[in-house]
């Protein structure tokens, strides 16, 4: 049987497209507790481009027509879903409750941004802790 051979490929990091910088701070960073690595953009005029993190987990922002579409769904393995959860409601965010479901798989909190894109944590079966 021939290995494969290793080139270091570490986990993909999604780009999310936003159109409102002021709500995508609100909702990644004061809500779901992200915070901002780093940012760029040419000028003050022109689209924010931004990597935002959390525990292990990686995002990039796009005001860029085109680096994105609005309305994808991101599926975000969490080992500690029931702490998540209590972490949210603690904040009264005004525009999402999330509770938890429970699916054939695993229990899962899913959270719509201000954009359209859905974020779908899951503690999946095969997980422990909560």
């Amino acid at each position: 049987m021939n290995e494969k051979p290793s080139f270091g490929i570490a986990p993909a990091i999604p780009i999310l497209r936003i159109f409102d910088e002021e709500k995508a701070r609100e909702f990644y960073c004061g809500f779901l507790g992200f915070s901002v690595d780093w940012e760029y953009r040419e000028t003050e005029e022109l689209p924010l481009y931004m990597q935002i993190s959390r525990d292990r987990m990686q995002l990039h922002l796009s005001e860029h027509h085109g680096d994105s579409v609005p309305g994808i769904r991101l599926f975000i393995p969490t080992e500690k879903i029931e702490r998540l959860a209590d972490d949210l409601k603690a904040k009264n965010y005004k525009y999402a409750n999330p509770g938890i479901a429970t699916m054939p798989w695993g229990r899962e909190l899913e959270v719509t941004d201000p954009f359209g894109n859905r974020l779908t944590f899951c503690r999946q079966e095969s997980d422990s802790g909560s």
